[in-house]
């Protein structure tokens, strides 16, 4: 039974790594300017709003929390170390941060009638006081994914690559991470100067 949650758990996994993959190259074209952003965005669109290519997403994120929150329960050991906690810790948090991000998409697609397209993902980034909230919240979704990743690599590869061994490629992957997700920060805040919201998205930040 182990086996086969760990295998579901991996499937969807994979599926979503590519969706974020993407996700993460289309947010950094906001260092462009977000018309370089929402261009990129529709045209990617046409693929993963594909209603086939959407349910399989979605199907794959709730099996995603499903059985990462199935896992924690089985492993109650307490003996977590080294990547293996960071593995753990970084899939919990991912697992909250696709809850609540997913359901917020949903709820401005179909309540508000917004288009979630690059003014509704930096609303709150750009806006204080909501930005003490965001920013952490969105620095540590990608930072989580990374760190994720990289725990992955760090337990499973066997083979050391430019002299390099997994332990430190993965630390490597960390490193990469955290810059990336500062240079991703720059680009949705306008050089963290602030991005103009326009009005039809001030229902997100109360006005």
């Amino acid at each position: 039974m182990d086996h086969r949650l760990k295998s579901f758990h991996r499937i969807s996994g994979i599926t979503i790594a590519a969706f974020v993959a993407l996700h993460l190259f289309n947010h950094m074209l906001a260092l462009a300017g977000p018309e370089s952003h929402i261009a990129t965005m529709t045209l990617l669109r046409r693929f993963y709003r594909h209603p086939v290519a959407e349910t399989v997403l979605l199907l794959a994120v709730v099996n995603q929390v499903i059985t990462g929150i199935r896992l924690h329960k089985k492993d109650r050991s307490g003996q977590r170390r080294g990547w293996q906690a960071a593995q753990h810790w970084s899939g919990l948090y991912l697992a909250f941060f696709f809850v609540i991000h997913l359901g917020a998409v949903l709820v401005g697609r179909t309540v508000l009638q917004l288009d979630t397209n690059f003014y509704f993902g930096v609303a709150g980034l750009n806006t204080f006081p909501f930005a003490l909230f965001f920013v952490p919240y969105y620095a540590l979704a990608v930072i989580g994914f990374f760190v994720h990743v990289a725990s992955i690599h760090a337990r499973k590869m066997q083979r050391t690559v430019l002299g390099l061994p997994p332990d430190t490629q993965a630390k490597a992957m960390v490193f990469l991470g955290l810059c990336f997700t500062v240079v991703l920060l720059y680009g949705l805040t306008n050089g963290f100067t602030g991005v103009e919201i326009p009005p039809e998205y001030g229902v997100l930040i109360g006005k």
